[in-house]
């Protein structure tokens, strides 16, 4: 009787452990699909689908996105007010179309030739049909004399600020002088030499608010028929070409920005300029468009 009843409890405890070993299987089955699907869910997070690439019309759509550091714009305080100002003389011969204000200084009036200038009657400024706007001198009533010394002031103030940016870093002797063809982003760019445009040209590529500064210790010389191209929103005024040497501008050019030049800006026949041309000596056109 004894043994029959410790057989019935030994079965009875055999029963019991094999209902916990079931329970502990499926809960141990159950961390494990728990432990499967979170692995599951960080690889995809980690490892996401890839986005498909860009149509060509979505590109070309797409927004401008600037990766590079821009320089601050150059102020040019009051030179800015003229579209052209030099200290030697402004010469032009053919048919020559002006927008905004031109001047000389210290040099007279009689250095500015070819535009058959007609004296206001407050003799403080000259007119003439192919300058829509006014043409001063140093020599004028006051206080034209006291305006263009300081116009012409900032001018150089400009030109030694702007020649002398550090920050950002330059691209130093890009293309060894030789931008044809190129497209440029913005920055600031250093060369010790001259810099030539051939008449391919050459796309500065940037949103409107963007700066390019070029600093050219010798001659920029842009060939015939070259046209500077702005791409993405770039601002003809926010470009600045600071030439140490002579600016030479072709026939038929196209050009765009700010010329601040140590020395000459020439432009020869049918070239068009948007932009400001601050010489410290002079300028010379030959039926030319110039306008900021």
């Amino acid at each position: 009787m004894t043994q029959k009843a410790n057989l019935i409890k030994n079965s009875t405890n055999v029963c019991e452990n094999n209902a916990y070993f079931k329970l502990f299987g499926k809960v141990c089955a159950l961390l494990l699909l728990v432990v499967v699907f979170t692995a599951g869910c960080n690889k995809d997070s980690s490892n996401p689908e890839p986005n498909p690439p860009l149509s060509a019309k979505q590109a070309a759509n797409a927004p401008f996105v600037n990766h590079n550091i821009s320089p601050e714009p150059i102020n040019l305080r009051t030179s800015g007010n003229f579209t052209i100002l030099t200290e030697t003389g402004i010469s032009t011969t053919g048919v020559t179309s002006i927008i905004g204000d031109i001047g000389v200084s210290p040099i007279a009036a009689t250095a500015i030739t070819g535009f058959g200038l007609i004296k206001d009657a407050s003799n403080q400024f000259s007119y003439t049909p192919i300058v829509t706007g006014k043409v001063y001198a140093a020599n004028y009533a006051p206080p034209t004399p006291s305006k263009m010394t300081t116009a012409v002031s900032d001018m150089k103030t400009a030109f030694t600020t702007a020649n002398g940016l550090t920050y950002p870093a330059p691209k130093v002797q890009m293309y060894a002088g030789d931008i044809s063809g190129r497209t440029l982003q913005p920055g600031l760019y250093k060369w010790s030499t001259g810099v030539l445009i051939t008449n391919v040209g050459v796309t500065l590529s940037g949103g409107p608010n963007d700066i390019w500064v070029f600093q050219i210790a010798q001659n920029l010389t842009v060939n015939n028929s070259a046209i500077i191209t702005l791409a993405g929103g770039a601002q003809a005024k926010n470009v600045f070409w600071v030439v140490s040497g002579k600016a030479t501008l072709g026939t038929t050019v196209n050009f765009s920005g700010n010329i601040l030049s140590k020395t000459l800006i020439s432009l020869n026949t049918g070239a068009t300029v948007k932009g400001k041309l601050l010489a410290q000596t002079a300028v010379t056109l030959i039926a030319n468009s110039v306008h900021p």
